[in-house]
């Protein structure tokens, strides 16, 4: 009873502050105003604002929001896990099975360590002299006068 005295108040005084806007020449914003005041009248005449009242009041009610909690958490928890572990349980046996499979590569693996085993290995060429690992310094070094 007294959420719809306090909603047809508000309502009221809405349209009081529309009909002052109004009389300012600023219809489209007093327009606004009208339409935002009737909203309150109008949840009260369709029974939501009973509806809420009786709501807020129930523990039961506040028993349900509760478990609808404790659900989401316990949802977004095991979201959380599924994605540190790399995804869904399908996919995670797909792997597993492409794992297994000899020349199995990773799907990330570059061209290089796809052809391994058919290259021979090259081996670094050995110094012509052991005075060239040095000429640079000692050009620098004369540079500076040192």
């Amino acid at each position: 009873m007294i959420a719809e005295t306090v909603c047809s108040a508000v309502s009221a005084a809405g349209l009081g502050i529309a009909v002052v806007t109004a009389y300012r020449k600023r219809y489209v914003a007093a327009v606004r105003i009208a339409a935002y005041s009737l909203v309150p009248i109008g949840l009260v005449m369709t029974g939501v604002v009973e509806w809420l009242a009786d709501t807020a009041f129930s523990p039961t009610a506040w028993a349900g929001f509760g478990v609808l909690g404790v659900a989401w958490v316990l949802f977004m928890t095991t979201r959380a896990v599924e994605r540190r572990r790399g995804g869904t349980r399908k996919e995670r046996r797909a792997a597993a099975r492409a794992a297994e499979q000899p020349g199995a590569v990773a799907p990330a693996a570059t061209a290089p360590s796809l052809g391994q085993g058919s290259r021979p290995a090259t081996r670094p060429a050995p110094a012509s002299r052991g005075d060239d690992d040095f000429s640079d310094i000692e050009a620098i070094l004369k540079k500076h006068g040192i």
